[in-house]
């Protein structure tokens, strides 16, 4: 696949094309004289550490959603939280949503710091079989904001990547922003030479968050990402008194499991609402340890196994 410039025109050629430079839609492009003389053609050195640094790394897993608000977040921590509910399992998370990084919070680490060492960046333990690494580690205040340009969130994405001592590890889970730009682009291109397994698409039932996911999916075909499944996250209001469900985005189009039957794609499950997953969340604990016989709890760890089951097969 041709690589996608920073700032490019939408019918870009990409870099790897023979006409890169040299078509109409490369006219003003701040790119234009760099694409025509060949130089982006050049293999970056960086595709090759990361691919050393991630050896180690069993299962790589990107969350992806076009959609903001869908709960990626909330699914990575929780599906993270789940799978490390195995203590031969060791489990990561990384956090590249660059401007809006929640992960330290949701795990209840927003207050510690990374250190480094000869071996690279150590990341944040949450528990003895599962850490973390966000930006929201290397800020001064939890009100910073993150105001930076493509380069700059492609440099620390880069950096994550390369520079994390991870260590052997089964299970790595990439959180990302909702869209398909910057983030997401480097993240590919970098992982280009990694184990990744795939993305885990998240989505919520209601007309204007599938209108989102199929523009996610379209860009995981476009990019050569493989697609593990989809997942339908806030399926209804189940009460944690008297367990009664309740719709509240109905699905008037189907919902996420008839865009997977449409697109050929696997259907992973329903995720309820439930109130309490935001409560542990908010207070940094595990929603599937504190409530784990929750009709919530018990869909999140069908979606675990299927995801494994993916896993196991690609």
């Amino acid at each position: 696949m041709a690589d996608i410039p920073n700032n490019a025109p939408e019918s870009c050629p990409g870099t790897e094309s023979a006409s890169a430079g040299k078509t109409t839609a490369c006219q003003g492009c701040p790119n234009q004289s760099i694409c025509s003389s060949g130089q982006t053609k050049l293999p970056d050195p960086g595709i090759q550490e990361v691919r050393w640094r991630l050896a180690s790394v069993k299962h790589i897993i990107v969350v992806l959603s076009g959609k903001g608000g869908v709960g990626k977040s909330t699914f990575t921590s929780t599906f993270a939280r789940g799978l490390a509910l195995d203590e031969k399992k060791q489990v990561a998370v990384l956090d590249v949503d660059i401007c809006g990084p929640s992960i330290p919070g949701i795990f209840g680490v927003q207050d510690e710091q990374v250190h480094q060492s000869g071996s690279g960046w150590s990341p944040v333990f949450v528990e003895d079989n599962l850490s973390v690494m966000s930006i929201g580690f290397l800020l001064q205040s939890v009100d910073e904001a993150v105001i930076w340009r493509g380069p700059r969130k492609n440099g620390i994405i880069k950096q994550f990547l390369k520079d994390v001592d991870w260590g052997d590890i089964d299970y790595l889970i990439i959180d990302t922003p909702p869209g398909t730009s910057d983030e997401h682009l480097s993240l590919v291109q970098y992982l280009s030479q990694a184990n990744i397994d795939g993305a885990v698409i998240i989505t919520t039932p209601q007309e204007v968050s599938i209108l989102d996911v199929r523009k996610e999916i379209n860009f995981c075909s476009k990019v050569k990402l493989p697609i593990l499944g989809v997942v339908e996250n806030m399926s209804g209001f189940v009460c944690p008194k008297c367990q009664t469900e309740s719709q509240i985005f109905p699905p008037t189009t189907g919902g996420g499991e008839a865009l997977a039957n449409e697109l050929g794609l696997q259907f992973l499950g329903r995720l309820p609402l439930d109130p309490r997953i935001g409560q542990c969340c908010d207070e940094g604990k595990s929603f599937l340890n504190q409530y784990p016989e929750s009709p919530a709890a018990q869909a999140y760890h069908q979606v675990i196994k299927k995801v494994i089951d993916q896993c196991d097969k690609s």
